[in-house]
Order: C-alpha cells, then structure tokens, then sequence
C-alpha cells in the first residue's frame, strides 16, 4: 500500500519535467509546496512559479531553468522525512549537501527555508528534501 505524499509527487513531477527538458510544470497546489516553489526560486533552480486558481483546486505552475545549451541546473532532487520515517535535525547538525554546494530544505517552527536560514536562525526542523 501506497502512502501519499504529496511533496514526494511535487519533487517527482519536477524531476521527470527536469528530466524530459520541458519548460514547465503544473501540479495541485498546497501551502507547503508554494513554500517549496518560492525557496527554489530564492536559490536559483527555478525560473518563477504561479499560482494558477481554479474553482474545485488551485494549481502551481514551475517554470523549469536551464543553462547554455539546455544544461540542467537542477541536476538532483531526494526526498529525506517521509511520512514513514521522518528526519529531524537539531540546530547543531544540519545537514550540508555536496558540501555546501546544494541546499537543504527544512521545515522549522518559523517555517519552510534553506538549511544554511536555519543555521543562520539557530533553529532545526525536518529536513524535508536535499537538491543539487
């Protein structure tokens, strides 16, 4: 059985859009994953993102970035916490992907921001996804 994780599939849609080198990206939107959308925006992996209403759901739109010559700038995304197993991480080890060449997202009681924000803060979280 299957359980749903709604981050899982907003990180697999953008994988498998980065993957196929499409420009965009359209899935159900969220609260945490308009979170996600602005902090990859503020690091750089994403072009823009939108907020596209509807009258049953709302939609997110991510506009995929890419380098010269359609080099990927999003080169890996992985899922950490899962709804079976959550990761958690005290103010003192949060982790460093690539060496500090990536970037962590964790969400913490001020909410959802970037490994290196946490840190800064002095605060923890769930480490809710690596990307590099």
């Amino acid at each position: 059985m299957t359980v749903n994780d709604p981050i899982a599939d907003m990180l697999t849609r953008i994988r498998n859009a980065n993957n196929g080198f499409k420009d965009n990206v359209e899935m159900p939107a969220s609260k945490v994953k308009v979170e996600i959308a602005r902090l990859l925006k503020e690091e750089g992996y994403i072009t823009d993102y939108a907020l596209l209403r509807g009258e049953a759901f709302d939609n997110i739109v991510v506009d995929l970035k890419y380098g010269k010559d359609r080099q990927k700038v999003i080169s890996g995304l992985r899922r950490i916490s899962k709804p079976g197993r959550r990761v958690y991480a005290p103010k003192e080890a949060i982790p460093k992907v690539l060496g500090g060449l990536g970037t962590a997202l964790i969400s913490t009681s001020k909410g959802m921001m970037t490994g290196r924000e946490a840190q800064k803060n002095g605060i923890g979280g769930e480490v809710i996804c690596f990307i590099w």
